[in-house]
């Protein structure tokens, strides 16, 4: 009997940490909570129950058969009539109470008794089933979804076309279709008290690090929020550094770059109602690279490629620096170059960081203006908006013409960065430079970059390492991150990234 008593306590210990219930502190409430474990735990479903918590609903539909001894309930906003009506009513209309066992012995069917899951099938598109003591869930969903299409965010010249959308059924086959495996592995979790949003972690098994796998899934259990709307909600609540300007998950909208991903031995995760992945870990220059660099030759797709870092700089320096030589270094402008600077500022009243934050505070006007209005409306805004402001603002003195060009060509370069989050990021963090720039001149250029190395090295994805392969330097893996190498040299072996941190620490020796 003893022993019996002791099994009893284990089982529910364990249940009760599994079901997130708090802990007990105190041994002598735990014969009172085994009494009432079953009643908190495991509710017997009726159909009385369901309704009283599915009511208020205008699409809650509750209908009775063969008098009144056969009850099911479904929301028709979530169901397909015609698989309804095809697999449910008609049957149930000519149907007997006693055959009920032998007629509903299908996979469509699946017999539960926990009310808390019939709830849960409910909501997830199933029609609920009451025959006497026993009830079934009934897989008849019918979701309304978005078709598949091009993204409009990540365009390519060469390669694929479609995009993920809102579904996640739809999601997974686009996958699925890229990878015919038996290894392809996925891991169902819930998220968000009250949204239940469903994830779904995606990995190959024999590649994918389990260390990491087990980490993210250990974080994303630990997200205590009533809702999450979107996997670009879900990554921030998960980041290893929050207060960072620059993402650390890559996320995208490509079936063919998620399936990338996870040939490189990476995690991909799918979040209900969205259509953007999230991958780890990540690196600060998966940011830079584009499905474009490898449906071209290698030759090409590297200078392109090295054409991006030289974009990032362009973007984060080149209006600062303008800044600075105009405040404090004007022996760094050639003398041929001075005369025409210093006749085109001679009619600006304000200091050049003035000049500089007032100019690329309209360029980020005229960005977010664009990118909000109707697409046809938005191009006509930036491109027209652009040129009629900056000429009047030269006409009218509040500006030097030289730089609207800087500013411009600093506008242009960060639209070269393929990842519109890390774009953001940099428009951001450009501002830091132009002040730094305007107080403290080519010194405080200097310093803002030294920083901003310090603080990228310094970030982590999942403990792993924010700026590999350079910070710790793995020069394999440049052939896949600065460069685009040869394909019989960048399809040898995972990236560093990807292997647990002892087999990298060995080739890294």
């Amino acid at each position: 009997m003893g022993r019996f008593l002791t099994k009893v306590k284990k089982i529910f210990l364990q249940k009760d940490t599994d079901t997130d219930f708090v802990n007990l502190h105190n041994t002598h409430h735990l014969n009172s909570k085994i009494q009432t474990f079953n009643e908190k735990t495991i509710t017997e479903a009726t159909y009385e129950k369901t309704l009283s918590e599915l009511g208020g609903s205008f699409d809650l539909v509750h209908r009775s058969f063969n008098q009144d001894e056969i009850h099911i309930i479904y929301l028709s906003s979530l169901v397909d009539s015609h698989t309804l009506e095809w697999e449910i009513l008609s049957p149930l209309r000519e149907m007997s109470f006693n055959n009920l066992d032998k007629s509903f012995q299908q996979s469509l069917f699946k017999r539960e008794n926990n009310q808390k899951e019939v709830i849960n099938g409910i909501l997830d598109g199933n029609v609920a089933m009451f025959a006497g003591e026993n009830t079934y869930l009934i897989n008849v969903s019918g979701f309304e979804e978005r078709s598949i299409s091009q993204s409009e965010t990540e365009t390519v010249i060469n390669g694929p076309h479609d995009s993920f959308n809102e579904a996640l059924k739809t999601n997974v086959s686009l996958i699925r279709r890229r990878v015919r495996s038996p290894r392809l592995k996925m891991i169902k979790l819930s998220v968000g008290e009250i949204s239940k949003t469903k994830v779904l972690l995606i990995y190959i098994e024999g590649i994918a690090n389990m260390d990491i796998l087990n980490h993210l899934k250990e974080r994303i259990q630990s997200v205590k929020a009533d809702s999450i709307t979107d996997s670009n909600v879900l990554i921030q609540i998960i980041d290893d550094h929050q207060h960072s300007p620059f993402p650390q998950f890559y996320t995208t909208e490509r079936p063919d770059i998620a399936v990338t991903k996870l040939y490189a031995g990476k995690i991909i995760g799918l979040v209900d109602d969205s259509p953007t992945i999230f991958c780890t870990p990540s690196s600060f220059f998966d940011f830079f690279e584009s499905p474009d660099d490898y449906n071209q030759r290698w030759i090409i797709g590297t200078g392109v490629r090295i054409l991006r870092y030289i974009a990032l700089f362009i973007t984060l320096i080149l209006t600062a620096f303008y800044v600075s030589i105009c405040t404090f270094h004007y022996e760094m402008i050639p003398q041929s170059l001075l005369q025409s600077i210093m006749q085109s500022r001679s009619r600006v009243p304000f200091p050049p960081i003035v000049e500089a934050i007032f100019l690329e505070i309209v360029i980020e006007l005229l960005r977010e203006a664009g990118a909000r209005l109707p697409t046809k409306i938005g191009q006509t805004i930036g491109i027209v908006g652009g040129i009629v402001i900056g000429q009047a603002a030269v006409e009218a003195g509040i500006t030097s013409n030289i730089l609207i060009i800087v500013v411009a060509v600093s506008a242009i370069a960060s639209f070269i960065v393929p990842s519109y989050i890390m774009s953001s990021s940099i428009r951001i963090v450009r501002f830091l430079f132009i002040f730094t720039a305007g107080f403290f001149g080519n010194i405080g250029i200097f310093f803002t970059l030294g920083l901003l190395t310090i603080h990228l090295t310094g970030l982590t994805n999942l403990s792993s390492p924010y700026f590999m392969p350079v910070s710790p330097i793995f020069f394999k893996d440049w052939m896949d991150s600065i460069v685009r190498g040869p394909f019989y040299k960048i399809m040898k072996g995972q990236p560093a990234q990807s292997l647990m941190q002892n087999d990298a620490e060995k080739e890294r020796n």
